[in-house]
C-alpha cells in the first residue's frame, strides 16, 4: 500500500509480514463458484479453483494515521522475541521498527497506540524487551485498550496464544502506566464525523472494534479484524475459524458493508495483502473490493 492521503488524514502501512492459511480451515464453505467468482476481481497467489487446494495470503501490519498533528499506531503486529504457541510467531526476528522508521516515525513519535481487539497478532509490538524485561515500545505515547477485550483477556480463561500476549504484550504497558481503558463507542479526538471515535464491532472478539477517522471529507475505517480476505465480501455469511462468536461476527460485516458500500468510506482492513486500501462495492447479492 502506498501512502495514502484522504482529506485532511495521512496514513502509512507499516508491515510486519504474510502468511497463508488453508482456506479449507479458515473459511469452511466457500465453493468453487465463489473462488471463481472471486478471481475476477482479486488475485491471490494461493487461490485455487478447488476450495480443498487453495489458500489464503494474509499480510499482518500496522497503520500509522496522522491527524491534527498527533501520530497514532493502529494494531502492533506480532512482535519480537516473543515465546508464542504457535510456530510460525514463535520468537520473530523482524525489521518491523526500521520499516516503521522509514514510514517517518521513530518511537518517540508515536502518541497514540489503539488496538483494534487484544489478539496476539494485534498486540505485539506493544513492548519490547530490555534487559529481560518487557517494556512499552512508544514510551512517550498512550495505549487506548478497549475495555471490554482488556476484561475478558486478563480473565486468562481463553486459547494459550492469545494468554501469551496478554502477559508480555498487554500487561507490562498496564503495569507501566501507560494504558488507559476505553469503551467500545468512545470518542478519542474531537467529535463524531470530524476526528476520530470508535464503533462497537464486537464479534471477532468480545471487545472487537472499528477505529473511525474522517477530517476535511476524507474518512477511513480501520476494521481489524471484521474482515481477514476478500473471499469475506462474497461470502460473509460464513464463520471465520478464529471469531469467538460466529453469529455476532457475521452480523458485523454484514452491517459494516450494507452500511458502506458505494459510499466514499475507505476501508483499512487489519491483513488484507497487497494495496490493502480500498472500498466496498455491492456486486449483485454480494459485494466486492476496489483496491485504492
Amino acid at each position: 500500500m502506498k501512502d495514502l492521503q484522504l482529506g485532511a488524514l495521512q496514513i502509512s502501512r507499516v508491515q510486519e509480514g504474510e502468511n497463508p492459511l488453508p482456506l479449507s480451515m479458515a473459511l469452511n464453505g466457500v465453493t468453487r463458484q465463489d473462488l471463481i467468482r472471486l478471481q475476477r476481481w482479486y488475485r491471490d497467489p494461493f487461490l485455487r479453483d478447488d476450495p480443498v487446494e487453495a489458500g489464503l495470503l494474509l499480510s499482518i501490519h500496522s497503520f500509522v494515521l496522522r491527524i491534527d498533528g498527533l501520530t497514532i499506531l493502529i494494531d502492533s503486529c506480532n512482535g519480537n522475541h516473543k515465546q508464542r504457541s504457535l510456530a510460525f510467531v514463535h520468537m520473530l526476528e523482524t525489521d518491523y521498527l526500521a520499516r516503521l522508521a522509514r514510514a517517518g516515525c521513530h518511537v518517540n513519535d508515536i502518541d497514540i497506540v489503539m488496538c483494534t481487539h487484544l489478539h496476539a497478532d494485534h498486540v505485539g509490538w506493544n513492548t519490547r524487551l530490555d534487559n529481560g524485561r518487557w517494556v512499552p515500545t512508544f514510551p512517550n505515547a498512550r495505549y487506548l485498550f478497549g475495555r471490554v477485550d482488556y476484561e475478558f483477556f486478563s480473565q486468562q480463561t481463553h486459547e494459550e496464544f492469545h494468554r501469551e500476549a496478554y502477559q508480555d504484550s498487554v500487561l507490562p504497558v498496564i503495569e507501566a502506566g501507560r494504558a488507559e481503558l476505553i469503551e467500545n463507542d468512545a470518542i478519542v479526538h474531537r467529535e463524531i464525523g470530524d476526528g476520530l471515535w470508535l464503533e462497537s464491532a464486537a464479534g471477532h472478539s468480545p471487545g472487537n472494534l472499528c477505529i473511525h477517522a474522517e477530517r476535511g471529507r476524507g474518512h477511513a475505517i480501520f476494521s481489524g479484524d471484521c474482515f481477514h480476505h476478500p473471499i469475506q465480501l462474497i461470502r460473509p455469511d460464513l464463520p471465520f475459524f478464529a471469531d469467538a462468536s460466529s453469529a455476532d461476527a457475521v452480523a458485523v460485516r454484514k452491517r459494516l458493508m450494507e452500511t458502506y458500500a458505494d459510499t466514499s468510506a475507505v476501508f483499512f482492513p487489519a491483513h488484507f495483502a497487497g494495496a490493502t486500501a480500498g472500498r466496498v462495492f455491492r456486486d449483485g447479492d454480494a459485494f466486492r473490493y476496489g483496491y485504492l
